[in-house]
């Protein structure tokens, strides 16, 4: 007798429902979030005959936890169910809109009933690569805190003090350490005024500078003591202290996107597939981490190309209904994927002529900037599915060759 699992998640505990294969309830049970409820389930389900060999699946509103990770251990079949969908599913089994958590485990449990096929298990990736995607992710969130708090500084001293804005405008900006610590040192545009020549050597030291102190010295000296519009002295006073606030956030925020990053190349360096990842133009190994984060090492995740490309956001999708048809861009993605692609799209138009002649085609046949960016992301991921589902590195003749064989126009 087929048996199918649903839980319906929550913060402190979770509902479960096991249904046949004809949707009548066979179990109910409400578990904690913690060991016992993990060894309730566990129980639960060998009482209806779970084996290794034959597992009884799981459908869960959730693709991570602590809960999630436990069953997974276990080598049975997870599917993370998207909450809209199983709120479409809900419409099945109550007309009247009614809700309640012993429904909704119900819910998800006849959706692997009636639509396992529709919906994809969790990947049974490596314990490296779920390491990697840990550190790579929070890296590019903080990454993303980085760039929100460098802003969040710059329009700060847009309102008070133009005159860092104008001597911190190299390309490190207010991220570079020796925007960090003359701001942190001179927080108002009275001090840093006052800074001397010595002093702005010595604060250059301390962020690290070794060479052209002098020349640097003197130029932030110029850039602060140039007129500008100023605000009223206790004003100003107040803003600073506000300024400081912000550089240790930002500080914060650099420290930690550098030292997982770090973290996470090592890691990625490790791992079997980073040598074909690195082999892409314009890949490097914290992009490479990036990538490898998303897709995951379960070669079987993605059957083809094609579902890579949907995953990602590169495919477009196509909408028709009657006489009108419709090729528009990917909306619902892998947001942190997709990201990486223009990044790896950009940085593939100079370490690869053959990007760059891709890209120029459909720039010549009428694409904007990030439609052939994504194009050429699109056929990149192609390439990177062949690679890695034939154990090979990356080949720039055959990447941007005419297909002549079906496996080659697969990756295209």
């Amino acid at each position: 007798m087929d048996v199918y699992c649903g839980i319906d998640w929550a913060s402190d505990h979770h509902d479960v429902a096991l249904v046949d294969h004809d949707g009548a309830l066979l179990a109910k049970a409400r578990i904690g979030d913690d060991s016992a409820g993990l060894q309730q389930l566990i129980d639960l389900l060998i009482a209806h005959d779970d084996t290794e060999e034959d597992p009884i699946p799981v459908a869960i509103e959730a693709s991570r936890g602590l809960l999630v990770a436990c069953l997974r251990a276990t080598g049975r079949p997870v599917y993370a169910i998207n909450p809209m969908a199983a709120a479409r599913y809900r419409d099945r089994y109550a007309v009247s809109r009614r809700k309640s958590d012993h429904l909704d485990a119900m819910v998800l449990a006849n959706v692997l009933r009636t639509d396992a096929s529709a919906h994809r298990q969790l990947p049974r990736d490596s314990e490296l690569a779920q390491v990697i995607a840990v550190l790579a992710r929070a890296q590019q969130d903080a990454v993303w805190d980085r760039t929100q708090a460098g802003s969040k500084l710059r329009s700060h001293l847009h309102e008070y003090f133009p005159a860092a804005l104008e001597a911190f405008s190299t390309r490190d900006g207010l991220c570079a350490p020796a925007a960090l610590v003359i701001l942190a040192s001179a927080p108002a545009p009275e001090q840093a005024a006052k800074l001397t020549r010595a002093q702005l050597r010595a604060l250059l030291k301390k962020a690290g500078r070794q060479r052209g102190i002098d020349a640097e010295a003197e130029r932030l000296r110029e850039a602060f003591r140039r007129p500008h519009m100023r605000q009223l002295p206790l004003v100003e006073d107040a803003m600073g202290r506000q300024t400081i606030t912000l550089v240790r956030k930002l500080e914060a925020a650099c420290t930690s996107a550098d030292d997982l990053a770090q973290a996470a190349v090592e890691s990625f360096e490790h791992h079997p597939d980073a040598q074909i990842i690195t082999s892409f133009p314009g890949l490097g190994s914290l992009t490479g981490a990036r990538v490898l984060a998303e897709i995951g090492d379960d070669q079987s995740r993605f059957t083809d190309a094609r579902g890579l490309k949907a995953f990602a956001g590169a495919a477009p999708v196509t909408r028709a209904s009657g006489k009108k048809v419709a090729v528009m861009a990917r909306r619902v993605k892998n947001q942190r994927l997709a990201a990486v692609g223009y990044v790896w799209a950009f940085a593939s138009l100079t370490a690869s002529p053959g990007a760059r002649a891709h890209y120029d085609r459909r720039r010549e046949a009428g694409d904007r900037h990030t439609a052939a960016q994504r194009n050429l992301f699109n056929r990149m991921l192609g390439c990177l599915h062949h690679c890695l589902t034939r154990r090979t590195d990356y080949n720039e003749a055959i990447a941007f060759l005419a297909p002549t064989t079906p496996d080659i126009a697969e990756a295209a």
